[in-house]
């Protein structure tokens, strides 16, 4: 098994506690009504857990493409340090070639009162199989993008999560 590994840095103005709230704690409500882009309609469903880590969750993808569900579980959700840790379990990017996808969040307070969002991306691939970057560099542009989308809400809208 190989392991590749890709990291991405994005920053916002807003500070790391509001975008933690909007960006992971309600990410489940929040996100399906503000991001569309390719997705018309997203279903987040809690199958165990109560949001913590165990938590496995699966998301429903109704046209918007090749992915129709996936299936995570939340390794780490620690809301003092602004972390969020969860791995592919089913469907989502997991194929012939990789055998397991674990991403690490965290939401780091920048100088200018602002924030760093620091994601990792760690891809287990099969075997010997050989990973497509420039897949995995498109699937975090989404990522960005959800972010992005975030960000945009909470700006427009000043009163929310605080």
């Amino acid at each position: 098994m190989g392991v590749f590994t890709y990291e991405n840095e994005v920053t916002s103005p807003l500070p790391p506690s509001k975008l933690f709230k909007a960006f992971v704690l309600d990410a489940d409500n929040l996100v399906p009504k503000i991001y569309k882009h390719g997705i018309t309609d997203l279903n987040v469903e809690i199958l165990e857990g109560h949001g913590g880590p165990g938590t496995i969750k699966k998301f429903t993808f109704h046209e918007g493409g090749h992915l129709k569900f996936l299936k995570h579980k939340v390794d780490v959700l620690d809301k003092e340090h602004f972390t969020y840790n969860y791995s592919v379990v089913e469907g989502g990017p997991l194929s012939e070639t990789l055998e397991k996808v674990s991403y690490e969040t965290k939401l780091v307070a920048s100088p200018d009162g602002g924030t760093i969002f620091k994601s990792t991306g760690k891809y287990y691939t099969k075997d010997h199989a050989e990973i497509n970057e420039e897949q995995i560099k498109a699937e975090d542009e989404k990522a960005t993008g959800v972010f992005k989308a975030v960000e945009g809400y909470l700006l427009a809208n000043p009163e929310a999560y605080n």
